[in-house]
Protein backbone atom coordinates (compact mmCIF):
# COMPACT_ATOMS: atom_id res chain seq x y z
CA UNK A 1 0.00 0.00 0.00
CA UNK A 2 1.19 3.47 -1.16
CA UNK A 3 2.06 5.79 2.02
CA UNK A 4 -0.53 8.48 2.67
CA UNK A 5 0.50 12.06 1.49
CA UNK A 6 -0.04 14.72 4.02
CA UNK A 7 0.93 18.43 4.93
CA UNK A 8 0.44 20.57 7.33
CA UNK A 9 -0.62 24.32 6.92
CA UNK A 10 0.35 26.75 9.71
CA UNK A 11 3.55 25.62 11.41
CA UNK A 12 3.62 27.85 14.64
CA UNK A 13 2.82 27.09 18.26
CA UNK A 14 1.02 24.20 17.88
CA UNK A 15 1.42 23.07 14.49
CA UNK A 16 4.99 22.23 13.94
CA UNK A 17 4.00 19.48 16.57
CA UNK A 18 1.24 18.45 14.46
CA UNK A 19 4.04 18.24 11.66
CA UNK A 20 6.13 16.21 14.39
CA UNK A 21 4.04 13.89 14.83
CA UNK A 22 2.80 13.12 11.46
CA UNK A 23 6.28 12.38 10.13
CA UNK A 24 6.93 9.94 12.46
CA UNK A 25 4.00 7.62 11.40
CA UNK A 26 4.28 4.32 9.88
CA UNK A 27 2.29 4.58 6.48
CA UNK A 28 2.79 8.23 6.29
CA UNK A 29 4.69 10.44 4.46
CA UNK A 30 4.83 14.28 5.56
CA UNK A 31 5.41 16.02 2.04
CA UNK A 32 5.35 19.68 3.09
CA UNK A 33 4.45 22.17 5.69
CA UNK A 34 3.41 25.12 4.73
CA UNK A 35 3.82 28.65 6.75
CA UNK A 36 2.83 32.09 5.37
CA UNK A 37 6.35 32.85 7.22
CA UNK A 38 9.05 31.18 4.72
CA UNK A 39 11.82 31.25 7.08
CA UNK A 40 9.36 29.91 10.03
CA UNK A 41 8.10 26.70 7.28
CA UNK A 42 12.02 26.18 6.11
CA UNK A 43 13.48 25.60 9.40
CA UNK A 44 10.32 22.67 10.35
CA UNK A 45 10.90 21.34 6.62
CA UNK A 46 14.24 20.83 7.72
CA UNK A 47 13.65 19.39 10.74
CA UNK A 48 11.12 16.65 9.43
CA UNK A 49 13.24 16.12 5.98
CA UNK A 50 10.23 17.77 4.21
CA UNK A 51 9.64 20.66 1.79
CA UNK A 52 8.69 24.10 2.89
CA UNK A 53 6.07 26.40 1.07
CA UNK A 54 4.85 29.41 1.59
CA UNK A 55 1.92 29.25 0.13
CA UNK A 56 -0.75 26.02 1.14
CA UNK A 57 -2.17 26.16 -3.13
CA UNK A 58 0.72 24.66 -3.78
CA UNK A 59 0.09 21.63 -1.54
CA UNK A 60 -3.44 21.17 -2.80
CA UNK A 61 -2.22 18.88 -5.71
CA UNK A 62 0.22 16.96 -3.36
CA UNK A 63 -1.60 15.49 -0.87
CA UNK A 64 -4.19 12.94 0.14
CA UNK A 65 -4.94 14.73 3.75
CA UNK A 66 -3.73 17.98 5.59
CA UNK A 67 -3.84 18.95 9.21
CA UNK A 68 -4.14 22.70 9.08
CA UNK A 69 -3.21 24.67 11.98
CA UNK A 70 -3.57 28.24 11.19
CA UNK A 71 -5.28 31.18 12.72
CA UNK A 72 -9.49 30.63 13.10
CA UNK A 73 -9.63 33.66 11.28
CA UNK A 74 -8.10 31.69 8.46
CA UNK A 75 -10.36 28.32 8.80
CA UNK A 76 -12.90 28.81 6.23
CA UNK A 77 -10.52 29.70 3.58
CA UNK A 78 -7.53 27.38 3.65
CA UNK A 79 -10.10 24.49 4.73
CA UNK A 80 -12.57 25.40 2.54
CA UNK A 81 -9.72 25.04 -0.43
CA UNK A 82 -8.58 21.17 0.83
CA UNK A 83 -12.30 20.18 1.30
CA UNK A 84 -13.44 21.32 -1.84
CA UNK A 85 -10.55 19.44 -3.97
CA UNK A 86 -12.27 16.48 -1.93
CA UNK A 87 -8.84 16.37 0.10
CA UNK A 88 -9.40 14.75 3.85
CA UNK A 89 -8.94 17.56 6.19
CA UNK A 90 -8.37 17.96 9.54
CA UNK A 91 -8.39 21.74 11.40
CA UNK A 92 -7.56 22.54 14.87
CA UNK A 93 -10.33 23.99 16.71
CA UNK A 94 -12.70 26.08 16.43
CA UNK A 95 -14.29 25.03 13.75
CA UNK A 96 -14.17 28.83 12.32
CA UNK A 97 -14.75 32.15 13.91
CA UNK A 98 -18.78 31.90 12.96
CA UNK A 99 -21.09 30.12 12.89
CA UNK A 100 -21.72 31.06 9.01
CA UNK A 101 -18.44 30.02 8.07
CA UNK A 102 -18.48 26.78 10.14
CA UNK A 103 -22.21 25.80 8.40
CA UNK A 104 -20.00 26.25 5.30
CA UNK A 105 -17.16 23.85 6.05
CA UNK A 106 -19.64 21.25 6.97
CA UNK A 107 -21.38 21.65 3.73
CA UNK A 108 -18.31 21.61 1.75
CA UNK A 109 -17.39 18.57 3.51
CA UNK A 110 -21.08 16.46 2.72
CA UNK A 111 -20.87 17.65 -0.30
CA UNK A 112 -18.31 15.90 -1.43
CA UNK A 113 -18.42 13.13 0.95
CA UNK A 114 -15.06 14.25 2.43
CA UNK A 115 -13.60 13.79 5.36
CA UNK A 116 -13.60 16.77 7.83
CA UNK A 117 -12.12 16.28 11.65
CA UNK A 118 -11.90 18.84 14.06
CA UNK A 119 -9.14 18.89 17.00
CA UNK A 120 -10.91 18.81 19.93
CA UNK A 121 -7.93 17.74 21.72
CA UNK A 122 -9.96 17.16 25.35
CA UNK A 123 -11.69 14.26 24.10
CA UNK A 124 -8.57 12.39 24.25
CA UNK A 125 -7.76 13.77 27.73
CA UNK A 126 -7.33 10.36 29.50
CA UNK A 127 -9.06 11.81 32.95
CA UNK A 128 -12.28 11.34 30.49
CA UNK A 129 -11.38 7.69 31.59
CA UNK A 130 -12.51 7.88 35.22
CA UNK A 131 -16.17 8.10 33.42
CA UNK A 132 -15.93 5.09 31.84
CA UNK A 133 -18.49 2.00 33.22
CA UNK A 134 -20.05 4.69 35.62
CA UNK A 135 -23.00 5.54 33.16
CA UNK A 136 -23.27 8.87 34.28
CA UNK A 137 -26.10 10.48 33.19
CA UNK A 138 -24.79 14.34 34.08
CA UNK A 139 -28.19 16.57 35.43
CA UNK A 140 -25.70 19.48 36.60
CA UNK A 141 -21.83 19.88 34.99
CA UNK A 142 -19.51 22.29 36.35
CA UNK A 143 -16.43 23.38 34.31
CA UNK A 144 -13.39 25.94 34.70
CA UNK A 145 -10.70 26.59 32.12
CA UNK A 146 -8.20 29.52 33.37
CA UNK A 147 -5.72 30.17 31.62
CA UNK A 148 -2.95 33.12 31.48
CA UNK A 149 -2.92 35.14 28.26
CA UNK A 150 -0.49 34.02 25.76
CA UNK A 151 -0.79 36.51 23.25
CA UNK A 152 -2.38 33.39 20.79
CA UNK A 153 -5.86 33.66 19.01
CA UNK A 154 -6.03 36.81 19.24
CA UNK A 155 -8.84 36.93 16.25
CA UNK A 156 -11.20 34.92 18.24
CA UNK A 157 -12.44 35.65 22.17
CA UNK A 158 -12.41 33.17 25.06
CA UNK A 159 -15.63 31.44 24.28
CA UNK A 160 -14.15 29.75 20.92
CA UNK A 161 -10.99 30.11 22.26
CA UNK A 162 -11.15 28.24 25.81
CA UNK A 163 -14.26 27.74 26.20
CA UNK A 164 -14.96 26.19 23.18
CA UNK A 165 -13.82 22.76 24.92
CA UNK A 166 -15.86 22.62 27.85
CA UNK A 167 -18.89 23.03 25.38
CA UNK A 168 -17.77 20.51 23.31
CA UNK A 169 -17.21 17.90 26.21
CA UNK A 170 -20.18 19.17 27.68
CA UNK A 171 -22.43 18.15 24.33
CA UNK A 172 -20.41 14.74 23.87
CA UNK A 173 -22.23 13.84 27.45
CA UNK A 174 -26.04 15.82 27.25
CA UNK A 175 -27.80 14.05 24.35
CA UNK A 176 -30.89 16.69 24.37
CA UNK A 177 -31.68 19.92 22.85
CA UNK A 178 -30.60 23.82 24.44
CA UNK A 179 -33.42 25.21 26.17
CA UNK A 180 -31.95 28.22 27.13
CA UNK A 181 -28.60 30.17 27.71
CA UNK A 182 -27.62 32.92 29.52
CA UNK A 183 -23.67 34.49 29.65
CA UNK A 184 -21.89 37.24 30.46
CA UNK A 185 -18.00 38.11 29.53
CA UNK A 186 -15.40 40.65 30.30
CA UNK A 187 -12.93 41.96 27.66
CA UNK A 188 -9.69 42.55 29.65
CA UNK A 189 -7.50 43.45 26.93
CA UNK A 190 -8.96 44.74 24.39
CA UNK A 191 -11.19 43.29 21.33
CA UNK A 192 -12.71 40.29 22.33
CA UNK A 193 -13.53 38.74 25.51
CA UNK A 194 -11.41 37.40 28.03
CA UNK A 195 -13.50 36.23 30.62
CA UNK A 196 -16.25 34.24 30.15
CA UNK A 197 -19.37 32.65 31.90
CA UNK A 198 -22.53 31.01 30.81
CA UNK A 199 -25.10 28.84 32.30
CA UNK A 200 -26.64 26.82 29.83
CA UNK A 201 -29.99 24.58 30.17
CA UNK A 202 -31.28 21.93 28.35
CA UNK A 203 -34.59 19.84 27.75
CA UNK A 204 -33.75 16.88 29.91
CA UNK A 205 -33.13 19.38 32.71
CA UNK A 206 -29.68 19.00 32.87
CA UNK A 207 -27.63 22.64 33.77
CA UNK A 208 -24.23 23.21 32.91
CA UNK A 209 -21.99 26.25 34.30
CA UNK A 210 -19.01 26.91 32.14
CA UNK A 211 -16.54 29.15 33.14
CA UNK A 212 -13.73 30.48 30.74
CA UNK A 213 -10.96 33.20 31.21
CA UNK A 214 -7.61 33.99 29.19
CA UNK A 215 -6.38 36.84 32.02
CA UNK A 216 -5.84 34.16 34.81
CA UNK A 217 -2.78 33.84 37.07
CA UNK A 218 -2.66 30.43 37.39
CA UNK A 219 -3.69 27.86 34.87
CA UNK A 220 -6.73 25.46 35.73
CA UNK A 221 -8.88 22.70 34.07
CA UNK A 222 -11.32 20.97 36.06
CA UNK A 223 -15.06 19.63 35.60
CA UNK A 224 -17.66 18.11 37.83
CA UNK A 225 -20.71 15.96 36.72
CA UNK A 226 -23.60 14.97 39.17
CA UNK A 227 -26.43 12.91 38.27
CA UNK A 228 -28.02 10.07 40.19
CA UNK A 229 -25.49 7.22 39.78
CA UNK A 230 -23.12 9.38 41.07
CA UNK A 231 -20.67 12.49 41.06
CA UNK A 232 -17.28 12.68 38.62
CA UNK A 233 -14.23 15.49 39.57
CA UNK A 234 -12.22 15.52 36.20
CA UNK A 235 -8.59 17.45 36.68
CA UNK A 236 -7.58 17.63 32.65
CA UNK A 237 -4.39 18.95 33.43
CA UNK A 238 -3.16 15.99 35.88
CA UNK A 239 -5.37 13.48 33.90
CA UNK A 240 -6.95 12.18 36.75
CA UNK A 241 -10.20 11.81 38.16
CA UNK A 242 -12.22 11.43 41.09
CA UNK A 243 -15.34 9.10 41.33
CA UNK A 244 -18.22 9.36 43.96
CA UNK A 245 -21.04 6.51 44.23
CA UNK A 246 -23.84 6.37 46.66
CA UNK A 247 -23.72 2.43 48.52
CA UNK A 248 -26.45 0.28 47.61
CA UNK A 249 -28.10 0.70 51.50
CA UNK A 250 -28.14 4.47 50.66
CA UNK A 251 -29.50 3.64 47.61
CA UNK A 252 -32.16 1.80 49.34
CA UNK A 253 -32.36 5.18 51.97
CA UNK A 254 -30.72 3.43 54.42
CA UNK A 255 -27.99 6.01 56.42
CA UNK A 256 -25.72 3.65 58.49
CA UNK A 257 -24.96 6.14 61.00
CA UNK A 258 -24.65 3.27 64.22
CA UNK A 259 -21.47 3.60 66.99
CA UNK A 260 -20.19 6.91 64.85
CA UNK A 261 -18.96 9.47 67.11
CA UNK A 262 -20.29 12.74 65.75
CA UNK A 263 -17.95 14.60 67.92
CA UNK A 264 -14.92 13.43 65.73
CA UNK A 265 -14.97 14.79 62.19
CA UNK A 266 -12.17 12.53 60.88
CA UNK A 267 -14.87 9.64 61.78
CA UNK A 268 -17.55 11.39 60.32
CA UNK A 269 -15.38 12.26 57.27
CA UNK A 270 -14.10 8.03 56.87
CA UNK A 271 -18.07 6.74 57.20
CA UNK A 272 -19.31 9.27 54.76
CA UNK A 273 -16.60 8.42 52.02
CA UNK A 274 -15.73 5.21 52.78
CA UNK A 275 -19.15 3.34 53.55
CA UNK A 276 -21.83 5.62 52.92
CA UNK A 277 -20.55 6.98 49.50
CA UNK A 278 -17.73 5.09 47.70
CA UNK A 279 -14.87 7.09 46.48
CA UNK A 280 -12.24 5.97 44.25
CA UNK A 281 -9.04 7.85 42.96
CA UNK A 282 -8.63 7.15 39.29
CA UNK A 283 -5.08 7.71 38.17
CA UNK A 284 -4.45 7.44 34.61
CA UNK A 285 -1.72 6.86 32.02
CA UNK A 286 -2.16 7.06 28.42
CA UNK A 287 -0.14 8.83 25.46
CA UNK A 288 0.37 12.33 24.20
CA UNK A 289 -3.35 13.65 23.67
CA UNK A 290 -2.25 15.08 20.43
CA UNK A 291 -0.39 11.91 19.01
CA UNK A 292 -3.62 10.33 19.51
CA UNK A 293 -5.93 12.69 17.80
CA UNK A 294 -3.78 12.43 14.82
CA UNK A 295 -3.91 9.00 15.01
CA UNK A 296 -7.17 8.76 15.31
CA UNK A 297 -7.11 11.40 11.99
CA UNK A 298 -5.01 8.73 9.87
CA UNK A 299 -7.22 6.14 10.75
CA UNK A 300 -9.90 7.72 9.74
CA UNK A 301 -8.91 8.48 6.45
CA UNK A 302 -7.70 4.84 5.88
CA UNK A 303 -11.51 4.72 6.51
CA UNK A 304 -10.10 2.50 9.70
CA UNK A 305 -12.43 4.29 11.89
CA UNK A 306 -15.14 6.94 12.17
CA UNK A 307 -13.31 10.58 13.86
CA UNK A 308 -14.22 10.80 17.33
CA UNK A 309 -14.95 14.72 16.57
CA UNK A 310 -16.64 15.09 13.37
CA UNK A 311 -17.25 18.31 11.60
CA UNK A 312 -20.87 17.65 12.66
CA UNK A 313 -19.75 17.67 16.43
CA UNK A 314 -17.85 21.02 16.00
CA UNK A 315 -20.84 22.36 14.08
CA UNK A 316 -23.04 21.63 16.88
CA UNK A 317 -20.13 23.01 19.21
CA UNK A 318 -20.27 25.98 17.12
CA UNK A 319 -23.98 26.60 17.03
CA UNK A 320 -24.01 26.47 21.26
CA UNK A 321 -21.03 28.97 21.02
CA UNK A 322 -22.75 31.19 19.14
CA UNK A 323 -25.51 31.20 21.35
CA UNK A 324 -23.65 31.64 24.13
CA UNK A 325 -21.91 34.69 22.31
CA UNK A 326 -24.90 36.50 21.36
CA UNK A 327 -26.18 36.13 24.99
CA UNK A 328 -22.89 37.55 26.15
CA UNK A 329 -23.12 40.42 23.37
CA UNK A 330 -26.48 41.49 24.60
CA UNK A 331 -25.92 41.66 28.30
CA UNK A 332 -26.72 45.04 29.74
CA UNK A 333 -24.19 45.95 32.42
CA UNK A 334 -26.62 49.04 34.19
CA UNK A 335 -29.70 46.76 33.43
CA UNK A 336 -30.69 49.12 30.40
CA UNK A 337 -29.71 49.46 26.60
CA UNK A 338 -28.66 52.85 27.23
CA UNK A 339 -25.80 51.29 29.26
CA UNK A 340 -22.83 49.54 28.16
CA UNK A 341 -23.25 46.04 26.61
CA UNK A 342 -21.54 43.56 26.12
CA UNK A 343 -17.80 42.60 26.92
CA UNK A 344 -17.22 46.07 26.84
CA UNK A 345 -17.96 47.94 30.36
CA UNK A 346 -18.00 51.40 29.31
CA UNK A 347 -19.31 52.33 26.02
CA UNK A 348 -15.34 54.20 24.68
CA UNK A 349 -13.33 52.56 21.81
CA UNK A 350 -11.66 49.10 22.73
CA UNK A 351 -7.59 48.05 21.43
CA UNK A 352 -7.95 45.93 18.59
CA UNK A 353 -6.74 42.09 19.27
CA UNK A 354 -3.02 42.40 19.03
CA UNK A 355 -2.68 46.21 19.23
CA UNK A 356 -1.05 48.03 22.51
CA UNK A 357 -2.81 46.19 25.90
CA UNK A 358 -4.66 48.84 27.42
CA UNK A 359 -7.15 46.89 30.20
CA UNK A 360 -10.44 46.90 30.37
CA UNK A 361 -11.96 50.09 29.40
CA UNK A 362 -13.84 50.47 33.52
CA UNK A 363 -10.20 50.54 34.27
CA UNK A 364 -9.45 53.63 32.44
CA UNK A 365 -12.37 55.41 33.11
CA UNK A 366 -10.20 57.98 35.22
CA UNK A 367 -7.95 58.16 32.57
CA UNK A 368 -9.82 58.86 29.93
CA UNK A 369 -11.47 62.23 31.28
CA UNK A 370 -8.37 63.26 31.20
CA UNK A 371 -7.02 62.43 27.92
CA UNK A 372 -4.52 60.10 28.98
CA UNK A 373 -5.65 57.13 27.52
CA UNK A 374 -4.65 58.11 24.04
CA UNK A 375 -1.67 59.01 25.19
CA UNK A 376 -1.08 55.93 26.88
CA UNK A 377 -1.73 53.92 23.76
Amino acid sequence: MPPMRVAVVGVGHLGQHHARILASKPGVELVGVADSRPEQARKIAAQQNTRPFDDYRALLDEVDAVSIAVPTALHREVAGAFLERGIATMVEKPLATSLAEAEELVALARFGGTLLQVGHIERFNPALAALDGLGLRPKYIAAERLSTYTFRSTDIGAVLDIMIHDIDLVLSRVDAAVRSVAAVGVSIFGGHEDIANARIEFEDGCVANLTASRASFQSLRKMRLWGEEGYASLDFTAKTGTIVRPSDNLLRGELDLEGLDMTQPAAIKERLFGTILRMDQVQTEGRDQLDMELDDFVRAVRGEAVPRVSGDDALRAMRLADLVLQSLNAHQWEGTPAGPVGPHLQTLPTAEPGHALRGPISWRRQNARSGAVENSR
